[in-house]
């Protein structure tokens, strides 16, 4: 996979600008606040659909203007193809592939595949269940469209069935009819969606520790394992069957606790990923120099994992990432990039031999 070209326009500080790529490594080198980012970002938008930044979707449309634009040329192992998206304010896209207009995300997530780590990316250890559902989540949906298609008829049956649950206090008769349909369907679901997360999960440990043992020899030894809600082992998610009959029974014997709670006490929605550090929770006890290697580990799995699946890497984006590395995990990472095409961001100069170096200043480009 090779982004060969870029055009962005109304995108946060970017006014107008096309930025050609090497195969290679490219620098983006400026002070901060200046547009690095926001490159990065727009590339990873047009891999996902989405931004990996906190905040409302209209906010990556420059201050004044009506929508935001990305258009980008690309290359495969089949064809060069071209993606083009406009954001509007209202939540609304315009997307085309290779010039025919597109309906749906799912239509294009997995078209351009791109990986990126950012200083965001620490909360993969550090923070809450939901920042490593979603991390799965657009891992999984790029290699299986199907995935995704499974998790969004999944989040629409869980919120029918929310609203049915918040109504129940003012119709019971009408909850008790027909709550376990609901129940039925999302428990179907979910297994399916479990199944998905815990085969990626055990490819993704088998990784990151290979990378941990590259990096650090035998000094730091790492498990990986998925919580489901149905508290299983993590090979019982991978009978389909019995965890749908798990889930049925969970959700079937709860309706008073989750009347009085509001919503759905159990599902998908509510798994995370376990990740150890020598036998103790890396959330906890790692510090803040191997939670940031933990988070660079699993984004480079999930890049390994995709190349296993089309024969060939993402582009690596990789947002500031070397600054708070030490001299032997930097020599690491600047050795695993050499094979792979990696647009990435600092503000001082970095030895890459024959990386392209892009000069950035108030959201302009300049080689």
């Amino acid at each position: 996979m090779y982004c060969k070209k870029i055009r962005v326009r109304d995108f946060r500080n970017i006014k107008s600008a096309e930025v050609r790529f090497n195969e290679g490594v490219n620098i983006l080198i400026g002070e901060n606040a200046q547009g690095k980012t926001n490159l990065l970002e727009a590339i990873f938008y047009a891999s996902v659909g989405k931004s990996f930044r906190e905040g409302h979707a209209s906010e990556i449309i420059r201050f004044g203007c009506p929508f935001a634009e990305i258009d980008i040329d690309f290359e495969d192992r089949a064809r060069e193809q071209n993606i083009k998206m406009q954001i509007f304010r209202d939540r609304q896209r315009k997307v085309e592939k290779n010039h025919l207009k597109v309906e749906r995300m799912s239509e294009i997530v997995g078209s351009f595949r791109a990986v990126l780590f950012a200083p965001e990316h620490l909360s993969l250890i550090k923070d809450g269940p939901a920042m490593r559902r979603n991390y799965l989540d657009i891992a999984i949906s790029r290699l299986y469209p199907l995935y995704m298609k499974t998790l969004q008829r999944y989040n629409y049956i869980l919120k029918q069935r929310n609203t049915l649950i918040k109504s129940a206090y003012a119709d019971r008769e009408a909850f008790d009819m027909t709550v376990d349909l609901w129940s039925e369907q999302l428990a179907h679901e979910a297994a399916v969606i479990s199944k998905y997360r815990v085969e990626f999960i055990k490819r993704v440990e088998g990784y990151v520790k290979k990378c941990f043992f590259d990096m650090t020899g035998e000094r730091e030894q790492i498990s990986i394992c998925y919580l489901g809600s149905s508290k299983n082992e993590a090979d019982e998610y991978l009978d389909t069957a019995k965890i749908k009959e798990r889930y049925v029974e969970l959700l079937s014997s709860s309706h008073d606790r989750e009347i009085s709670a509001g919503a759905t006490l159990f599902g998908t929605h509510k798994d995370d990923i376990e990740i150890k550090l020598n036998g103790k929770q890396a959330r906890l006890y790692a510090s803040q120099g191997q939670q940031r290697s933990l988070a660079l580990a699993l984004k480079i799995a999930e890049g390994e994992i995709c190349r296993d699946e089309f024969g060939d890497h993402p582009v690596l984006l990789l947002d500031d990432v070397l600054s708070e590395l030490d001299a032997s995990r930097r020599k690491y990472l600047l050795d695993r990039i050499s094979e792979k095409q990696v647009i990435m961001t600092s503000c001082e100069h970095i030895e890459s031999t024959g990386a392209k170096i892009i000069r950035v200043e108030n959201g302009k480009y300049f080689e």
